[in-house]
């Protein structure tokens, strides 16, 4: 009998460690009492209780809640119209026009950062929620629609074609045959936007304001005097709003699946 390696156990481990050992070592510290965040004291929620009185992360959080929101509805409609687009029509452009609209992707943050700021300026749209959404938008669209496209690639066509035949409307047909089977790919593409567009810390520096910050450039600006308590809470609620938005969007696919 050949004996079974242990190296991909090992492998197991290791990344496990490598990925989840920081975090839970944050979680842990998140409940400690004492003042150090290296020294562990005893159990306490202390820092949860501060951090709720903090009005400004506070509406730093909602902030990046709304944003988030808003974004991701953009993106969601411009992904997949975008995607259905290039799959509908067959113009000599647009294999050129999906790589463009995947490119944000492939550039450095910093770089698309530094290119919305010179761009709104020379507009002179004033810095704030609507940089944001703008910013935000741009650079989550491509998630939609690349979850879209590849839906498409997939998909069925002859189902549309026989609503058509059968009497219905272009319109009714996409509504009816077209957008039940995108809606897992509209739904995944809009989670993987969302998630991206709540944690994003470099575009928003370059074009948030002192009136509406987000919760990630708020946390990067405490950052700058060292780890305290209170921000490993913060870390700590992040992470449980993030892992809730993503047994929800397991929930809505498995039901989608028993369907």
């Amino acid at each position: 009998m050949k004996r079974k390696s242990k190296f991909p156990i090992i492998y197991l481990i290791l990344i496990t460690l490598i990925n989840y050992l920081p975090i839970l070592v944050v979680v842990v510290f998140s409940f400690n009492s004492s003042k150090l965040s290296t020294v562990w004291s005893s159990f306490s929620l202390r820092w949860y209780e501060k951090l709720f009185s903090n009005h400004r992360l506070m509406e730093s959080f909602f902030n990046s809640i709304l944003l988030g929101l808003a974004s991701t509805g953009l993106s969601a409609v411009i992904g997949t119209l975008g995607a259905v687009g290039l799959a509908k029509t067959n113009y000599r452009t647009n294999k050129l026009v999906a790589y463009l609209s995947t490119l944000p992707l492939m550039i450095p943050e910093i770089i698309l950062g530094m290119t919305y700021l010179a761009f709104f300026s020379i507009l002179s749209i004033p810095f704030g929620f609507l940089t944001l959404l703008l910013a935000h938008t741009a650079f989550c669209v491509p998630y939609v629609l690349m979850m879209v496209s590849a839906r498409l690639v997939g998909m069925d066509q002859s189902l549309e074609d026989a609503a058509l035949d059968l009497g219905a409307s272009r319109k009714r047909a996409f509504w009816d045959v077209t957008m039940p089977m995108l809606s897992p790919a509209i739904i995944s593409g809009s989670v993987l936007a969302f998630a991206m567009s709540f944690d994003d810390v470099v575009i928003s520096l370059f074009v948030n304001s002192p009136y509406f910050n987000t919760l990630p450039t708020r946390v990067y600006t405490q950052l700058k005097t060292g780890v305290t308590p209170d921000i490993n809470a913060l870390c700590t609620l992040m992470l449980l709003f993030m892992i809730i938005v993503m047994v929800f969007y397991f929930i809505i696919s498995e039901r989608r699946k028993k369907r």
